[in-house]
């Protein structure tokens, strides 16, 4: 059973459970700007799980297509990946435990045709200090259900990780209990952690045992499911959202939430039952286009191999996505991919066209599938082997500057320049230092170190703000931004024509960012028409309402989509009108004004900072309400 038969099979079993399937959202959140990609599945549906109503009901499914960006470092081990799917299921105050559990169970077991002997559950330890209960009600849940497959399986108390290291775990022992860290969710984290207002609850997660494979005792005297030596593989998580934090203490929430997770890639690996997650089909093909363009053996070069397979397959579906390597933001973790694996393709002597060899295998694995995948084939080729090529050159010069400064010692300050300004690896000094047989500086390791400390707080100061998950852009402000973002787009098409097209938001309680379609940087005409237009719409007081509709109706009617993202069977339409006529008709999920005068409260008005070249046929506009 492939993954792309499993993610099917996910979809179509949770169909006849009465759920609606939904389209995937875009790697970059459109409203979101707390975060740079969507890095779960839940997500994009946070404002729903939290109260708000949805569109498609109170029952829903979908594989939605993720990137962590902080796990780039992780990978060349046999399971970490920046890219995956993670396959969802939602009650939104419908279903709760008694049925979640035992469809997940039905469908790792039933569909996919696991080996119940190989799984092991954990669930909630309780919380005495916030007097919330044990999770006995998951446990017993999940005793009957292995029972049924004529397995014991005996309750027991782990509390920690360092408890499951010192304990481990006996003969029989199924399901364990551990605390918040590893058991609860809720965007602040564990239950002493959460201010008044905020819901959360108990998880209850799946793993999988590679028994073949020999516990390392470097992660612990003893294994337990949640140890990290590799012989467990989490493969799914079911969140209760049942609990609401006030000043007195923790209250059931009225409306309870089911949030489920599950890895599409590490469910397709325990499926082969093999620990190595590079040898599911959505990623092996990779592996075996390096394997016949170097005439080298995977089992010989697995860390190069399962790198470049990891970041070539994450930086084409940024490309999909519109994403174009660059510098800032979500452009230069798309950069530091390609990046990454060229220098891996290196290695391996694959010293051109990693990316046109590479990505239309991709491709191939994933159009049948997603739609968007084959029509945006050529652009993702395209630019990424532009990337690619810009860094060869960039390379061939750092192997000249290296040349030039290096003379009677290879020092960590030469080597940290060579590595920042020109992208040139420290392993590839150390080779050119070899070659040209020039010493390395005793302390250039201590050298090189002391100042990428320096560059990494540099960094956190400059990205402060941006951190993952959870839904920002809630306040007054972000409500006014968000509502002048609509004005500013239909400006924007007035005054410079019908081929501009939104290529990603952003929204901050400072000003607003909007990224467009557009051949050449504006006039100073233009960008005064443009903010003349949207200051007489915010004077003329326009009526802001909204709508859900069906989504063919939306698209016949005029809104305007976010470029990229795709819609279920309705959506919800944002008019910004007055007297019946309206200015902008716009597909969104976003907070909102009721009225663009509440733009101009304290005799402030619309004002475009800066606009910029983004990338390549992309421009961008920042602004504020001054």
């Amino acid at each position: 059973m492939s993954a792309q038969e499993i993610r099917q099979a996910y979809l179509d079993y949770f169909q006849s459970k009465k759920h609606v399937v939904l389209p995937r959202a875009n790697l970059v959140p459109q409203d979101d700007p707390t975060t740079l990609f969507t890095g779960s599945g839940m997500q994009p549906l946070i404002q729903y799980l939290l109260g708000e109503d949805h569109p498609e009901g109170v029952r829903l499914t979908d594989s939605q297509a993720c990137l962590r960006a902080e796990d780039i470092e992780q990978v060349g081990d046999n399971r970490h990946t920046t890219f995956f799917e993670m396959l969802g299921n939602w009650s939104l105050g419908d279903y709760f435990k008694a049925e979640q559990l035992p469809w997940f169970w039905e469908f790792l077991v039933g569909e996919v045709g696991l080996d119940p002997q190989k799984l092991y559950v954990s669930c909630f330890i309780g919380d005495q200090e916030n007097n919330i209960p044990k999770d006995e009600e998951s446990a017993t849940i999940w005793q009957n259900l292995f029972k049924d497959q004529g397995i014991s399986a005996k309750i027991v108390d782990i509390g920690s990780e360092e408890a499951g290291k010192k304990r481990g775990m006996k003969k029989d022992e199924r399901i364990f209990y551990y605390d918040s860290s590893k058991n609860w969710w809720s965007r602040s984290g564990a239950p002493s952690n959460m201010p008044p207002g905020e819901p959360g609850g108990p998880d209850s997660e799946v793993f999988y045992l590679f028994d073949a494979v020999e516990h390392d005792t470097a992660y612990g005297e003893h294994c337990h499911p949640n140890c990290e030596c590799g012989r467990f593989l989490e493969i799914g998580n079911s969140v209760f959202m049942e609990y609401l934090a006030t000043e007195d203490g923790f209250v059931p929430l009225p409306k309870k939430n089911v949030d489920f997770g599950g890895g599409l890639e590490r469910i397709a690996a325990a499926k082969l039952d093999e620990p190595d997650v590079f040898k599911i089909s959505i990623l092996w093909p990779i592996i075996e286009e390096l394997q016949e363009i170097t005439a080298k053996k995977y089992e010989t070069y697995v860390n190069p191999m399962r790198v470049i397979a990891d970041h070539m397959r994450a930086a084409t579906w940024l490309a999909i996505d519109g994403v174009t390597p660059s510098n800032k933001a979500q452009g230069y973790v798309a950069r530091r991919l390609v990046r990454r694996a060229v220098l891996k393709a290196h290695e391996l002597g694959i010293d051109a066209h990693l990316s046109e060899r590479v990505v239309p295998v991709i491709i191939d694995m994933y159009k049948n599938d997603f739609s968007e995948i084959a029509k945006r084939s050529d652009d993702a080729v395209q630019t990424l082997a532009k990337e690619e090529a810009i860094f060869r050159q960039t390379l061939r010069k750092g192997v000249r500057v290296f040349e030039k400064e290096v003379t009677d010692e290879l020092t960590g300050e030469i080597i940290f320049k060579l590595y920042d300004t020109y992208g040139f690896p420290v392993e590839l000094s150390e080779e050119e230092a070899k070659i040209l047989d020039i010493p390395m500086a005793k302390t250039w390791q201590k050298d090189f170190e002391d100042l990428m400390s320096e560059q990494r707080s540099r960094s956190r100061t400059a990205t402060k703000g941006q951190f993952k998950g959870g839904l920002g852009g809630q306040t007054d402000i972000h409500r006014k931004y968000h509502t002048a973002t609509h004005l500013l787009y239909k400006a924007l098409q007035m005054v410079l024509g019908e081929h501009v097209i939104q290529r990603g938001s952003n929204i901050t309680e400072e000003r607003l960012r909007f990224d467009f379609e557009h051949p050449q940087k504006m006039t100073d005409e233009e960008r005064a028409e443009v903010e003349r237009i949207v200051n007489e719409q915010i004077k003329n007081g326009l009526d802001v309402s909204f709508e859900e509709v069906p989504t063919d109706k939306a698209f016949e009617n005029g809104a305007i989509g976010a470029f990229g993202d795709k819609y279920g069977e309705s959506v919800k339409v944002y008019r910004m009108s007055k007297d019946g006529d309206n200015f902008s008709f716009e597909i969104c999920g976003g907070p909102h004004v009721s009225n663009t005068s509440e733009l101009s409260a304290d005799g402030k008005v619309f004002k475009i900072i800066k606009e910029q070249s983004s990338s390549a046929g992309i421009r961008r506009i920042k602004a504020k309400l001054v």
